[in-house]
Parts: structure tokens; sequence; C-alpha cells
């Protein structure tokens, strides 16, 4: 462990939940499930311990569900929302765009005890999503907006589940969202607002805009605004909240193929200046123990092994694991095989530094962003366009 800076940052409050690191993880599509949630929050629990502080740890966000495919009880769907029963608070993000379909699923959510924490997704990029409407692109349609926030927030304030939002600066430079929408949420009595500093058509290209998250702070006078964006490591965290004057943070790419980045950042906002360097066998160890908390959520090996190639790369960042042994791992099928190629590398090789920082994950580059004809000329939905943004809903539906 090397030792750095430090912040400390009050607890985040998220309606009845007290977060004691105000840290979130962010949603991930295929990365965020019961799996990998359950390791980062092995992580995030060190962490605190080394700061000293008890309670929960930091907030761990399901990867997104689509509303209508919860509402259909699509058996994937229901699979997604299972929770380890360690986990508290349960949060599940979904995904709508129709307000009476995502009221429904919030209903099932709180009614049937299956949730503690709600997200509602107007970030996702995506071109099938955002050609009909839905996503980053939805803001824009400031009545249907506020229809799903306010639909959402009323079914979930009886049962005293706090119902929070993430969403994106806007479409383009040119169509911003993200002040308007962020006021509107805090109207309709959303617990909290959570701002990814980039547009659409960045998609994940580029640098976020920080100056985004604090101008979006000055705006949001009476509930936590979280930042997201290009956090790397604490010491991006303790940054980001020091110059947006950000109530906590989300991570996304950030921890992807390093969970243990929770606790360097638990770490760094209870005043703790320890932070992880794992050798290569603990960094195998780590990756191994995933596999095995997959099968447990497959409920089959192969699939688990399918699933855990994805991270692989991520988790050798910079290490001298050799091209030969890291392409046979991005086809490792069983536990037997993994634990093979594991034991064909050193486990003693060191921390490799900067080369194993830094960027990881998709980055891409700028783009048009695909949206229903004539989106952009009015701010109010159309009957024309009520038909797009149900599409929206089914081009995703199965959870």
């Amino acid at each position: 462990m090397t030792t750095t800076s430090t912040a400390v940052l009050p607890p985040l409050q998220i309606g009845r939940h007290t977060i004691e690191s105000p840290v979130v993880l962010a949603p991930m599509a295929g990365i965020t499930n019961r799996a990998f949630r359950k390791l980062c929050r092995e992580y995030g629990n060190q962490g605190l311990d080394q700061g000293g502080a008890s309670g929960a740890t930091s907030l761990y966000v399901s990867e997104m569900i689509t509303s209508r495919a919860l509402v259909e009880r699509t058996p994937e769907s229901m699979r997604l929302i299972e929770h380890d029963p360690e986990e508290d608070p349960r949060s599940i993000q979904l995904y709508g765009v129709d307000p009476a379909t995502v009221a429904a699923a919030v209903r099932m959510l709180v009614t049937e005890d299956r949730a503690d924490h709600i997200d509602l997704n107007f970030g996702c990029p995506v071109p099938k999503v955002t050609r009909k409407g839905g996503g980053a692109a939805l803001p824009w349609k400031r009545d249907l907006f506020e229809a799903i926030v306010r639909g959402a927030v009323r079914e979930a304030s009886p049962y005293d589940v706090p119902v929070t939002v993430k969403m994106r600066k806007g479409i383009d430079d040119d169509h911003l969202t993200y002040l308007e929408a962020g006021r509107t949420a805090e109207r309709a009595g959303v617990a909290a607002v959570a701002l990814h500093g980039r547009t659409a058509s960045q998609a994940y290209s580029g640098e976020a805009d920080w100056s985004a998250i604090a101008r979006l702070k000055e705006a949001v006078k009476t509930i936590p605004v979280l930042g997201n964006g290009d956090i790397w490591s604490a010491e991006d965290a303790v940054r980001m909240t020091r110059e947006t004057g950000c109530d906590g943070v989300v991570v996304g790419r950030g921890c992807l193929g390093r969970p243990w980045l929770f606790t360097d950042l638990a770490a760094a906002f209870a005043g703790a200046p320890a932070r992880v360097e794992p050798t290569l066998g603990e960094v195998t160890a780590t990756m191994r123990r995933h596999t095995e908390y997959l099968i447990d959520f497959y409920d089959d090996e192969y699939k688990a092994c399918r699933d855990i190639r994805k991270h692989i790369a991520w988790y050798l960042k910079g290490f001298p694991a050799g091209s030969t042994v890291r392409h046979q791992l991005a086809l490792v099928d069983s536990m037997e095989a993994l634990d093979r190629l594991i034991a064909t590398m050193d486990p003693s090789a060191t921390w490799p530094g900067e080369a194993a920082e830094g960027q990881r994950g998709r980055a891409g580059s700028p783009r048009h962003v695909a949206l229903p004809e004539g989106w952009l000329e009015s701010r109010e939905l159309s009957e024309a366009h009520r038909q797009a943004v149900a599409e929206a809903e089914l081009s995703v539906s199965g959870g």
C-alpha cells in the first residue's frame, strides 16, 4: 500500500438510508450483477474498517432493469433483481419510457418488498434506445420526464423507498437538459440526482465535464447531488468533490477489474490514506472469487466462465501475464481451466503502478445521436412521438 491524500466527507443520506461512504457503484449492463456487487461490497467494507467507520458501506446498484420486462415478470428480469441476504440497502435501477409502466414496476418492487432504493435511468446513450426517444434523449421532453419521475415517487413514497435519478448533461452541447431536469426531479420528490458529465453524443469519449456537476449542485438546493465520470482512482473522487462541491461520487468503469477501488474510496472518504496495491497472486485470487460468485449467480459453471472472460483483461491490466495466457484466459470454460492458467503466472509479481491505473472499459468517439424524426422540434411530447417512446421500451424488453 501507498499513502496519499484524503477528504473526509459526511455520510451520504439517500432518503432514510445513511451511506457511510459517499460512493455509489454505477449500474453497468452485464457487469453489476449480484456477484460483482458482492465483491465490491466486500472491498468497500474493508475500506470502512480502515477508516474506523461503521454502518452501511457504499450504495451498490443493480444493472439496469427494463420496467416492462419487470411488470411482465420475465425470468431474466426476476433473476436480475435478486439480492444477497446481506445487501442493505437493496438497490435497483429501472429503465422505462412509459409513466404507467414505470409506476407499475415501482409498485411491484415496493409492495413485494424487493427493493430499498430505486434509481431511474435517464442517461443511456445507446442508439437503439435514443432512436426511440429513451435514455439520455428522454429529458428533452419535459412533460414525459416529469410524469415518469412523479409516478415513481408517488408509488414508492408510502413504503419509504427513496427514488433517485441518474442522467447526462443532455443530447449534445446544443441541447442540454440537466439543470432543468435536476430541478424538476427535486420538485417531484426524488432523494438525490446523479450527473454523468457527458452528453449522449459524447458517449464515453473525451473528458467528463465536472463543471456541469458544480452547476447542478448550485441549481439543486435540497437534495444530494452526485458526480459521475472519469473517476479512475480515490484521488479522482476526492478531487471531484473538492472541485464541484458534490455530495458523493458514482463510480462505473473505474472499478472494472479493480473492485478494491471501493476499499480505496471508503478509506479516502473516512480519512485513511492507505491504498490497495495487490500482487498478481492477490489479483488472480480476486478474479477466481469473482468467478465463484458468478457460478452461484448463474447456477451454471460454463455461463459463469463465459461471463468472467470480459473481466480478465481489466484484472490483468499492466501485469506481466503474457499474450498466450491472456488469450487462453479469454476462452476459459471451467474453473479447472481457470485454475490451470492462474498457476502459470507469477503470484509474487508486484503492482505495476501507472500501467495498471487510469482509464479502462469502453471509450469510443463522439457521434451523432439517433433520435425520432422531429424529436428536437418541441420540448413537449407529441402524439406522433408517443408511439416511438413506447417502442423504445419494447426494444430493450427482457431485462
